[in-house]
C-alpha cells in the first residue's frame, strides 16, 4: 500500500474570540465603583508553514478537520481572557492552496513560507473598555466574533530540476536509482510506480533533484490511468527528459511514436511547451534495443531533440546524460529571474470610502455589505436592550441609516446586515444624543404595555369583591345626599 498522498481537502476552523464581560466594582462602602468587566482573547488563527523535512500530505489524510483554540472570556476586575493559540500546520515544499471551486489561494515554495488560511476571532470588549462620558456604566459587552470556516484542497507539486516523463515500463525508476540515492520499485510489469519518486543528483559541482513521474498513457491528460494525478509534478520541473524504451515487445510501439504520444498528452495538460528536452533511449544493452535507437537517433536529432543511448542495467552512457542535465538546469537557472524579496504593499483607502455597501435586492428588501456593519452586528447580544441600541447608534454614526433612506428604504422594509434581519426604523435610532437609562435596557426599545397596572388591578379586585348590599347602601346615602345638595340649591337660588 502506498504512503504517499499528493491532494487532500481539509476542513479548516479558526478559533472563536472569547466574549466581554459584563461586571461592576463592589467593595466595602463603595457598592458601585463603576464597570470593571474584562475583553476577551483573540481566537487562534490556521496557517501553513513550508518544512523541509515533510515529503507528503499523508497526516492530513487521515486528519483532515483542523480546529485552533478558542479565545478565553473576559473576566471582572478588568481580567482580560488568554488569546488561542495558533495552529501551525506543516506542509511540503510545493504546497499549492487552493479553495473547492479551483481558485487558487497560495502556492507554497520554499522553507519558510507561511500563509494564513483562516483567521481567528476578535475577542468581545467588555463594559469597561465600552464605558465612555455618555455612557458610564454600560449594562452590557460584546460578543465574541467567530472565527473563519471554510474548506480547501492542498494539492502537492513536486519541486524538482528534471522530470522523467515516459510509457509504463520505460526504464524511469531504474534510472533514479542509478544515478541517485533513491530505491524506488522496480518490477517488470506496468505501473509499478504509483507514487513519484525524488532523487538528488550531484555532477561535479552541480547538483540537482530529478522526479521520477509515474508512466503516462494516451488519454492521461483527460483522466486516463494515473495522468492526471501526477501530471502536475511535471509543472515546476525545469527540465523534460523523454526516456524511452526501446526494446518493448508491444505492437505498435516504437521510440518516435512514444514520444509523440508524451508530447501531445504534455500540449494538452498545457504550460510545458517551453521546457527544454532531452531524450534517453533506454535499453541498448539489448541487441534490438541498440539496433532500434541506432535507427531513431537521426530523426529525433532532426527534430532538435538531444539524444542519449543509456542502459540502466550496464550504465553505459549515463555519465553524458547526467552532464547534459547539469548543463541544462544551469542554464534555466541563470535565465531564471533573480527572487525578490517581499515587498509591502500599503494600500489606502479612498476618502469618500465608508467601508460598506447597500444593495437593493429584487424582493425589495436591502442588504448592507462591509467588513465593520457585519462584525457589529456579529458581536451584539440582542437579547439585551442596551446592546441593541449600542448597535443603532454605531450604525448611525456610519452612515447606514442615511444611505438606506438615500437607498429608498421605507419604514417597516426588511434590512438585512450579515445573517441579522431586521425592520427598519429610522425614527427609533435618530437619537445620537441619547442618554443612556438602566443598565441593561434603552427607552427607545420599550413598547408600552396593554397589561393593567398595579394600581388599576388593585381597584378591579376591590369592584369584585363589594357586596351587591354594600353598592345600594352607598347608592342610597348617595341619592340621599344629593337630594340634600338639591334642596340647599335651590333654596340658596330662591334667597
Amino acid at each position: 500500500m502506498t504512503t504517499f498522498v499528493d491532494r487532500v481537502v481539509l476542513h479548516m476552523q479558526a478559533g472563536d474570540g472569547g466574549h466581554g464581560c459584563v461586571s461592576i466594582h463592589r467593595e466595602k462602602f463603595k457598592p458601585f465603583g463603576g464597570p470593571d468587566g474584562g475583553n476577551g482573547g483573540h481566537g487562534g488563527s490556521v496557517s501553513l508553514v513550508v518544512d523541509a523535512q515533510v515529503t507528503t500530505l499523508l497526516d492530513f489524510h487521515f486528519r483532515p478537520h483542523l480546529k485552533a483554540e478558542n479565545g478565553k472570556g473576559g473576566a471582572g476586575s478588568n481580567r482580560d481572557g488568554a488569546n488561542g493559540h495558533d495552529l501551525i500546520i506543516k506542509v511540503p515544499n510545493g504546497t499549492v492552496v487552493q479553495s473547492l471551486d479551483g481558485e487558487v489561494l497560495a502556492d507554497l515554495v520554499g522553507a519558510g513560507t507561511t500563509f494564513e488560511v483562516a483567521r481567528g476571532g476578535r475577542g468581545g470588549r467588555g463594559n469597561a473598555s465600552l464605558a465612555n462620558a455618555r455612557r458610564k456604566a454600560p449594562g452590557f459587552a460584546e460578543l465574541g466574533e467567530p472565527g473563519d470556516r471554510l474548506d480547501v484542497v492542498l494539492e502537492l507539486k513536486s519541486v524538482a530540476d528534471v522530470g522523467l516523463v515516459g510509457f509504463p515500463s520505460a526504464g524511469k525508476s531504474s534510472l533514479i536509482s542509478v544515478i541517485s540515492a533513491a530505491k524506488p520499485k522496480i518490477a517488470d510489469y506496468p505501473f509499478t510506480t504509483l507514487v513519484p519518486n525524488l532523487g538528488v543528483v550531484r555532477v561535479d559541482n552541480h547538483t540537482f533533484t530529478v522526479a521520477d513521474v509515474p508512466g503516462l498513457i494516451p488519454g492521461a491528460a483527460t483522466g486516463k490511468g494515473l495522468g492526471l494525478e501526477f501530471l502536475r509534478h511535471v509543472e515546476r520541473c525545469a527540465v523534460l527528459v523523454h526516456v524511452v524504451d526501446t526494446a518493448t515487445l508491444e505492437p505498435g510501439r516504437d521510440p518516435l511514436a512514444d514520444i509523440d504520444t508524451i508530447e501531445a498528452e504534455l500540449s494538452e495538460y498545457g504550460g510545458l511547451a517551453d521546457r527544454p528536452r532531452l531524450v534517453a533511449l533506454n535499453k541498448i544493452d539489448v541487441p534490438d534495443g541498440r539496433d532500434l535507437a541506432e535507427i531513431v537517433r537521426p530523426d529525433l536529432e532532426a527534430r532538435g531533440f538531444r539524444v542519449f543511448e543509456v542502459s540502466t542495467a550496464t550504465r553505459e552512457g549515463l555519465k553524458e546524460l547526467m552532464f547534459a542535465m547539469a548543463e541544462v538546469v544551469e542554464q534555466a537557472r541563470r535565465a531564471a529571474p533573480p527572487a525578490e524579496p517581499t515587498r509591502i504593499v500599503i494600500r489606502p483607502k479612498a476618502v469618500d470610502d465608508t467601508g460598506f455597501t447597500i444593495e437593493v435586492e429584487e424582493d425589495g428588501s436591502f442588504t448592507v455589505r462591509g467588513v465593520r456593519p457585519e462584525r457589529w452586528v456579529r458581536q451584539t447580544n440582542f437579547d439585551n436592550d442596551e446592546a441593541v441600541g449600542f448597535l443603532a447608534d454605531r450604525l448611525a454614526r456610519l452612515g447606514v441609516e442615511e444611505k438606506l433612506a438615500k437607498a429608498g428604504a421605507d419604514p417597516g422594509d426588511l434590512v438585512r446586515i450579515g445573517e441579522r434581519e431586521f425592520d427598519w426604523q429610522p425614527t427609533l435610532y435618530a437619537g445620537v444624543d441619547f442618554v443612556p437609562g438602566n443598565r441593561g435596557t434603552d427607552i427607545r426599545l420599550e413598547e408600552k404595555s396593554t397589561r393593567a397596572s398595579a394600581a388599576e388591578r388593585l381597584a378591579a379586585r376591590k369592584a369584585r369583591r363589594r357586596r351587591p348590599e354594600d353598592a345600594l347602601e352607598a347608592g342610597g346615602l348617595d341619592a340621599d345626599l344629593s337630594d340634600d345638595l338639591d334642596d340647599d340649591d335651590l333654596d340658596d337660588d330662591d334667597e
